[in-house]
């Protein structure tokens, strides 16, 4: 086909994503002008269906948005009444007291919460406020205006054949179209990664870090319940390995959040992130946490570790990224649902004073001026230093420095001024013949579990007969560059099996089941030769997360 006809519905803000950042961008448009056409555009089966979250949420972005959210019912119920960190060993833990942790790192008045159910209730706040919220609807491609600027963005197409053309059976879906366009797709969105290329928005900034983000929720022995209570873990089974760590979080309903956090710069192609997971759950302390119970979810998903440095330019003509679509989370907090709702709500204000001022699809620079000066910023810069001393500096003298580094920057100043990432993460992997393989226990089927029996607690479904939504630039790559070279790592970075190299009498082949993906995108990250390209799958495929 060689022209593409489409139906096209004319907003003032189209919004890619129902997660905080969208939904408190469209909720902020609604505040501030009850008669803005809003439009929210979500690929997840159901607001929240995608959503998955370290789940300890600093509420003051939903204090500015929604300062009654308590009155309203938001499903913030169990506060944080414990916090507690500890470096394990192979065999024991030493906890690190909280006293000369900086203020920042503590977790009072905070909330244990579902991400995905917190984002439901909070579509729920949009759409009484007149927010149409249609789920189900990748934005599979942006819609530029005459002058390059993003004026909207396609969305429903449905049926497309096997190798991605379009056949009889095929929905071209519509444009919709807005006078601004906020891309708040989380990690690594496919829109936003084109903006980025396209406008150049990362020169002149630190490249983007990443790391992985594991998570099963488990019911627990109720005799080990504790309701509130917070650990870190850093330390085993990653070692020298890897950067990274674990999260406990009780919440109510004797479930516990059970997550591990592998930071994607690590050496070694031989590391299996998944399996570092695995092994974690069978330390001492945990084991004995989750003996007697039982593994009810689990996820996966990228989490943006760049930080303060990393975040590229926010606008282009036409276009505003929001929350992890530029990367806001707070690493050694692990949190970074405040600032996405941060900005979205500064995002909101920037595209009404533009409106009621009569311009459409020009930057919105007093959008990235908030974020960079203001609570957003504020947040981000005090803790700029503490992955790449990490990186550089390992796991104790990053403690040591980090700390100290986070102490005074809470007043105002650092003594080292702002460090650098360096590589990128798929940069970071050296060839495999510089490393030694790693002999991983095999999983026991109670505590831990091989990759496919978990994918099935992710409820992913992905239609069999429509294009792969990983693409390969080459696929020769991975046998004839990637496996001899690094031992291919794709079979073991990726949390859901997807990637395999299978022995026939054609010699190794590289087999991509795209129905296994959870939407990590880590293969889009951490690939070597940079191979692979995440692109959103039709709507509502993916992951189904009840409460995660």
């Amino acid at each position: 086909m060689a022209e593409i006809e489409r139906e096209a519905m004319e907003y003032d803000v189209v919004i890619v994503g129902a997660g905080p950042a969208g939904l408190s961008a469209a909720i902020r448009l609604k505040q501030l002008d009850a008669d803005l056409n809003v439009v929210v555009l979500e690929k997840g089966s159901e607001v929240g269906a995608h959503i998955l979250s370290g789940a300890v949420l600093d509420p003051c972005g939903l204090d500015a948005l929604i300062p009654d959210w308590k009155e309203k019912g938001a499903p913030l119920n169990v506060p944080v009444k414990e916090d507690n960190f500890y470096v394990l060993g192979e065999a024991g833990q030493i906890r690190v007291p909280n006293w000369p942790m900086p203020p920042l790192m503590n977790n009072h008045g905070n909330y244990i919460v579902s991400m995905a159910n917190v984002c439901r209730w909070m579509a729920e706040q949009a759409e009484e406020l007149g927010v149409e919220i249609f789920p189900g609807m990748s934005c599979s491609e942006l819609v530029y205006g005459d002058n390059g600027e993003v004026k909207g963005v396609v969305a429903g197409v449905f049926g497309l054949e096997a190798d991605g053309s379009y056949g009889p059976n095929t929905e071209p879906g519509m444009e919709l179209h807005g006078k601004y366009v906020f891309l708040s797709e989380g990690v690594r969105g496919s829109l936003a990664k084109e903006v980025i290329a396209k406008y150049d928005l990362q020169k002149g900034k630190e490249p983007q870090k990443f790391g992985i983000g594991m998570k099963e929720i488990w019911e627990i022995d109720p005799a080990k319940h504790r309701e509130g209570t917070v650990t870190h873990t850093m330390g085993w089974p990653l070692g020298g390995n890897a950067g990274g760590g674990s999260f406990i979080y009780h919440l109510d309903n004797n479930q516990v959040y059970v997550g591990f956090v592998v930071h994607l710069n690590y050496k070694n192609p031989h590391l299996f992130p998944y399996m570092e997971f695995q092994q974690f759950k069978h330390h001492p302390m945990v084991a004995e946490l989750l003996k007697g119970g039982k593994r009810v979810a689990y996820g996966a998903r990228a989490i943006t570790e760049g930080g303060y440095q990393s975040m590229p330019k926010m606008v282009a003509p036409g276009v505003a990224l929001l929350g992890c679509s530029v990367g806001m989370v707070n690493v050694p907090r692990i949190k970074g649902n405040h600032n996405a709702m941060l900005s979205g709500k500064a995002a909101a204000e920037a595209a009404y004073d533009a409106i009621q001022a009569g311009r459409q699809s020009d930057e919105l620079s007093d959008y990235e001026t908030e974020v960079r000066t203001g609570a957003i910023g504020k947040d981000l810069k005090k803790v700029r230093n503490v992955k790449p001393m990490w990186s550089k500096w390992g796991l104790v003298p990053s403690l040591a420095l980090g700390g100290l580094d986070m102490w005074t920057n809470t007043l105002g100043f650092s003594l080292f001024g702002t460090l650098g990432h360096g590589k990128t993460d798929a940069a970071a992997t050296e060839e495999a013949s510089k490393h030694k393989p790693i002999d991983y226990p095999k999983p026991d089927g109670t505590i831990s579990f091989d990759r496919l029996t978990n994918v099935s607690f992710a409820a992913t479904n992905h239609e069999e007969s429509q294009p792969c939504h990983l693409r390969l630039s080459d696929p020769d790559v991975p046998v004839k560059v990637n496996l001899p070279k690094y031992a291919e790592p794709a079979q073991r970075y990726c949390p859901a099996g997807v990637y395999e190299v299978v022995e026939d009498d054609g010699g190794p082949r590289f087999v991509v089941n795209f129905q296994n993906c959870v939407h990590c995108k880590t293969c889009d990250i951490k690939d070597p030769s940079q191979n692979i390209t995440w692109v959103t799958p039709q709507g509502g495929d993916g992951p189904n997360y009840p409460n995660m």
